[in-house]
């Protein structure tokens, strides 16, 4: 494994997002001296938080799997995850809505699932989902060690043993015809497959391993933090400053000095210089290479990124009795969806889509009697010719009349309280093609194939995040603090 040459006593982190902050932990852990520098005034980059008018919402992921993934990043200081966050297991994971009226509850017990399939769709699809779930367990036994948890350094790395049981799999055949093969309903094969968006790609475009993510959430569980997803990155900072982190927070570093191949330095919006003897970089990397680094390899500028989306906070008094913590509602096209997003790169005409619920667990996140929504529609990035600035109140009545069709009745005139976020609101936070997916996991973006996490051209610059390997997603982000730790100090384990 290559890792940063030189001395590594001092290390200067840009960016306290959750990659940031697993890497911060980690080195802390190994005895270093760690400074993290972050634009706004608290943790957890794109995991953000918006405070207003008495509402708590996330304006990033809302969505938390393999919590074992913090407890790791927090051993490494001798924190424990219950001294730190409260998680609530969420039962159901999801209830899906369908075009035919018919909803299903997707429980991590699978015979409880089971039991919900063969209830709703039938016995012999049930027993079908019996051999999905195998499927993905073995998928995930083979793939994480060798393919997600690991530097990969050259695609000659992957060449192990469980290669071979993975592709006797086939997990290097296409994802949505690997799940048919399993589940014959259209309801069952749409909420086992559509976890390949988290990733940026369609189902029929993913590779099998990707199912890897419906294992994650689907048959791992989903979880709630108490005070909602923003505790995260607010526990893993505070268990990392009382370990001896700098944070310095509401300072951007806008420059990073080095020379003969090596960062020397990191430069701030208020001139301040910290040298350092490692910088770890957690911006989006087109961001961290033309704007920090002064350049743009070929590769990074040549990817392709993700669809995007559009998401709406909103705050009411309106409840609906028949909704659960997060609701998917699937329209009636599936295949037509995923064509109109990233190959046709407009609108969909008949929409799927997310709505969360935090005050469905943690009714302390809103005013007394109130309710707080998370809405997510998804949309092309910023490659498609849509001007979001005459659009974007547009799409946001088309999204309401959407709901309100799907039986949110009255829920346009009942919000009091709002927070529109468009693709090019997310690229003016810093997302390269307004993509808060990052680039897709196309198969020559993924693995050995997505860019490293160690800077081309630098001794001692290593990057972070989703945008690097492993990928995206908060367990992909998380493990990538690991990586890049690994890369200054070896195994952290």
């Amino acid at each position: 494994m290559k890792k940063v040459t030189g001395p590594t006593d001092h290390v200067v982190i840009v960016g306290a997002g959750l990659g940031g902050l697993s890497t911060a932990l980690r080195l802390a852990g190994a005895g270093r001296k760690v400074t993290v520098v972050e634009r706004e005034s608290v943790p957890g980059g794109r995991n953000g938080l918006l405070i207003k008018d008495g509402y708590s919402f996330d304006t990033g992921p809302t969505v938390l799997t393999m919590p074992d993934l913090i407890e790791d990043a927090l051993a490494c200081v001798g924190e424990t995850l219950k001294d730190w966050l409260e998680l609530i297991p969420l039962d159901p994971l999801y209830r899906a809505f369908y075009h035919d009226g018919s909803t299903l509850d997707v429980h991590a017990d699978t015979h409880a699932m089971q039991a919900e399939i063969e209830k709703t769709i039938g016995s012999s699809e049930a027993i079908g989902y019996g051999k999905y779930v195998d499927f993905v367990t073995k998928l995930y036994k083979y793939e994480m060690k060798d393919f997600i948890d690991r530097n990969i350094d050259s695609p000659l790395n992957l060449i192990t043993p469980n290669l071979a049981k993975l592709v006797a799999l086939g997990g290097m055949r296409k994802l949505a015809p690997k799940v048919n093969q399993f589940l014959k309903d259209p309801r069952t094969q749409k909420v086992y497959s559509f976890q390949a968006m988290y990733a940026g790609v369609s189902p029929q475009q993913a590779l099998a391993i990707y199912a890897v993510i419906a294992y994650m959430d689907s048959v791992n569980g989903v979880f709630f933090p108490k005070g909602g997803m923003h505790a995260v990155p607010r526990a893993l900072a505070g268990a990392a400053e009382k370990h001896g982190v700098e944070f310095k927070y509401n300072s951007t570093v806008t420059s990073i000095e080095h020379s003969g191949g090596r960062a020397r330095a990191v430069i701030t919006d208020t001139g301040e210089r910290i040298e350092c003897d490692v910088v770890v970089l957690n911006p989006d990397l087109p961001i961290a290479w033309k704007e920090l680094l002064g350049r743009e390899p070929k590769k990074v500028k040549a990817l392709n990124y993700s669809p995007s989306c559009v998401t709406l906070l909103v705050g009411t008094e309106k409840k609906y009795d028949r909704l659960a913590h997060h609701n998917i509602h699937f329209g009636q096209s599936w295949d037509g969806v995923f064509d109109e997003l990233i190959t046709q790169k407009k609108l969909m005409s008949d929409p799927s889509f997310l709505v969360t619920i935090p005050t469905h667990d943690d009714p302390g996140l809103a005013p007394a009697g109130k309710s707080s929504y998370y809405i997510l529609f998804p949309t092309p990035n910023l490659d498609a010719d849509i001007d979001w600035k005459k659009q974007g109140s547009l799409y946001r009545d088309q999204m309401l009349r959407t709901m309100e069709a799907r039986g949110y009745t009255d829920f346009a005139s009942s919000i009091e309280v709002e927070q529109m976020t468009t693709p090019l609101d997310w690229q003016a936070q810093g997302m390269e093609r307004g993509a808060p997916f990052a680039s897709a996991h196309t198969f020559f973006q993924t693995g050995p194939f997505r860019p490293s996490n160690m800077a081309a051209g630098f001794e001692n610059v290593v990057f972070v995040g989703s945008g690097t390997q492993p990928g995206v997603g908060v367990p992909m982000v998380l493990i990538s603090g690991r990586l890049a730790a690994e890369r200054i100090v070896g195994s952290v384990k």
